[in-house]
């Protein structure tokens, strides 16, 4: 078989054999290393869950106000933006950060969210814990499933609304990050986490709200999200920052002081759109193996590369596509869907790929799946 090279670009050819599956990807190799001042951080694709750089990223830690950023996706989803909340006493006392709330104001549960996001009130994040579960502690159950059983993050406990410490109050910089990247698909937060300023005006509060995370005013791209501190935390930063087709999610954690936590995810931000990109294979694009088969993608394919890497998109028999890079490097693998009026079935394309990986095991199938390695090495 003979494959002609295309630096940078794309190269396509049909695969007569079957690779085991591997449904994920190998992490494109580390470029440089990252001097950062936070005790753990992580730089994500936002796209593609990929992650592009780690440091100590599953240690648990304690959050601060970035645990806005669940209060508010919850509420943005399971609440009615325009109803009416009557704020309690208990709201008027939550210490540190405030929109000065006042017992039995009555504000839309939207400026409340608008309140805890931007100005990051904690009197505004105990208000719609309150009226979202009837208490905090409520509330904070619904957050814990919500971020387990809705997005999926496993190594994160939040006791309260607003981040005030709590030694069970833990979370670490990859679930936050994956926190981050799932409220980032809603319009709704997405709009409010890059305000940059909004005016207040409240029953005894009328002022201009500042968002607090000073990367909106200082970097190129800068979309959202939040910043927080506690003594016990130190400065937690989360921000997602977009270039061209790119976008990336970082998160720091226990950074000395807020300006370290700036630079550090500035040098994350630089790190990664100096050193990788995003490409796109489109939903609908047809593919053909060598038997004839076609195969179509159901929705569009995000992966990340490095600059300038070789790619290569390959087409097993069936229906599985493989992406590679450098070295042969497996950066996607999906399985493609028959387009319609072919005899095979996506169920029968599935139970044939999963009979080949059993027998995966015996010597003609080793030695098939040998000469195919040689071959892409070619």
């Amino acid at each position: 078989m003979k494959v002609t090279s295309i630096k940078g670009g794309i190269k396509c050819v049909v695969v007569l054999f079957v690779f085991l599956i591997i449904v994920g990807g190998q992490r494109a190799e580390a470029v440089e290393d990252i001097s950062l001042y936070s005790e753990t951080a992580i730089l994500m694709d936002a796209n593609t869950g990929e992650v592009l750089f780690d440091q100590n990223m599953e240690k648990k830690m304690y959050p601060a106000s970035i645990t806005k950023i669940v209060t508010a996706i919850i509420a943005i989803e399971e609440g009615q933006l325009d109803e009416i909340v009557t704020v309690s006493q208990k709201a008027t006392e939550v210490i540190g950060t405030r929109v000065y709330l006042v017992q039995d104001e009555k504000v839309s549960l939207l400026k409340l969210i608008q309140g805890l996001l931007i100005n990051s009130g904690n009197d505004a994040g105990t208000a719609i814990a309150e009226h979202m579960a009837g208490s905090e502690s409520f509330f904070a159950k619904k957050m814990n499933r919500f971020m387990k059983e809705k997005i999926g993050v496993q190594n994160t406990h939040f006791t309260n609304p607003h981040g005030l410490y709590d030694e069970k109050h833990t979370t670490t910089a990859y679930d936050m990050a994956k926190i981050t990247q799932y409220a980032m698909k809603n319009e709704t937060f997405r709009e409010i986490v890059g305000t940059k300023e909004m005016e207040w005006i409240g029953e005894e509060w009328e002022t201009t709200i500042y968002n607090h995370n000073r990367l909106l005013w200082d970097y190129e791209g800068v979309t959202g999200v939040k910043n927080g501190f506690v003594r016990k935390s130190g400065y937690t930063l989360v921000t997602t920052a977009k270039r061209h087709d790119m976008e990336l999610i970082a998160v720091t954690l226990n950074a000395p002081s807020a300006d370290h936590a700036y630079n550090d995810m500035k040098a994350l931000f630089e790190y990664g759109f100096d050193h990788y990109q995003t490409s796109v294979l489109f939903s609908n694009k047809v593919f053909e193996a060598d038997n004839g088969m076609k195969y179509e993608l159901n929705e569009d394919l995000y992966f990340v590369t490095a600059y300038d890497e070789d790619i290569s998109i390959t087409i097993n028999r069936f229906g599985r596509l493989w992406i590679r890079g450098d070295n042969n490097r497996i950066i996607r693998s999906e399985l493609l869907t028959p387009v319609e009026g072919r005899k095979h079935s996506l169920k029968e394309t599935k139970v044939h790929e999963e009979q080949n990986t059993k027998d995966s095991s015996t010597p003609v199938r080793w030695i098939s799946e040998l000469w195919s390695l040689f071959l892409f090495s070619k």
